[in-house]
């Protein structure tokens, strides 16, 4: 009954919109929430600091990030592909 643990953590879709720590980029995860009273539906985003152990994304860049064991203070999500080159 033992699964493979790794099949089962969380990923997101996210634009990289900072590049400037070494080894890491802040992802910017949007998702769309309806409001509770009105109804209207509103851009809700969050931040994400993730791994980038070769430096490969830039920003604008358009990723899947995925939860890992705690890297550093608060990065605990690493890169793992990138969906789409800014151009």
């Amino acid at each position: 009954m033992e699964e493979n643990k790794r099949g089962l953590r969380k990923t997101k879709v996210g634009t990289v919109t900072s590049d400037r720590i070494d080894k890491s980029v802040v992802v910017s995860v949007e998702r769309l929430t309806k409001h509770p009273l009105y109804g209207k539906y509103i851009k809700r985003r969050v931040k994400f600091t993730a791994h980038d152990e070769k430096n490969e994304c830039k920003v604008g860049d358009k990723v899947v990030i995925a939860e890992s064991h705690p890297i550093s203070k608060r990065k605990v999500w690493r890169v793992k592909q990138i969906l789409e080159r800014a151009i």
